[in-house]
Parts: C-alpha cells; structure tokens; sequence
C-alpha cells in the first residue's frame, strides 16, 4: 500500500473526501515528525512508539574503496511496533498456514 491507497482507504473508512483524508494523514505524519525531530517520543497505544535514538560516531569502511571513513553522530528515528500490531500482523500469518 502506498500513500495514495492509504488516502483513499483513510477516506472511505471516515466518508470523507479523498482531500480532507489526505490533509488528515498529511497533518497526522507532520506531528509526529515535529515531535520525534524535537526529541519527544509518540506513543499510539496499539500501534507503536516512534521516538529519536542516538547513534555514536563510527567508523565505518567504504565497500567499493575499502578506505577507512568516519561516520558522524546522529539522531535516527526509531519506529518500535505495539503489542496490539503485532499480534494482527502474527494472526494473518498465521491464518494463511
């Protein structure tokens, strides 16, 4: 599923237009970005927990020239599923064996 399935599956389940549930994802994934980029942590019970992790500087080597490169600090989103997704997402596999 790609953004505009996620649009037009959004706008059926609410009977909205496809307009206003492109607005209210667009709005949706805007915050969650403003929070986790500022250094909170979003957590949608049942869902997941979207929070920024630390990653040290490395070292890291070049595959191609075999050199040796330095890899800056950063901040990484981190997505970490809910219990409630995981147990959907375990059931339709398990449903198909």
């Amino acid at each position: 599923m790609n953004k505009a399935e996620l649009i037009e599956a959004i706008a059926t389940a609410t009977e909205v237009s496809k307009a206003q549930a492109g607005e209210m994802l667009s709005a949706t994934l805007d915050a969650i970005k403003a929070e986790v980029a500022a250094g909170n942590q979003v957590a949608l019970v049942g869902f997941g927990t979207f929070k920024p992790v630390q990653r040290a500087a490395r070292i890291g080597i070049n595959p191609k020239t075999k050199e040796k490169i330095k890899i800056a600090a950063r901040v990484a989103p981190v997505f970490k599923a809910g219990g409630e997704f995981r147990d959907a997402c375990n059931a339709k596999k398990n449903k198909k064996k």
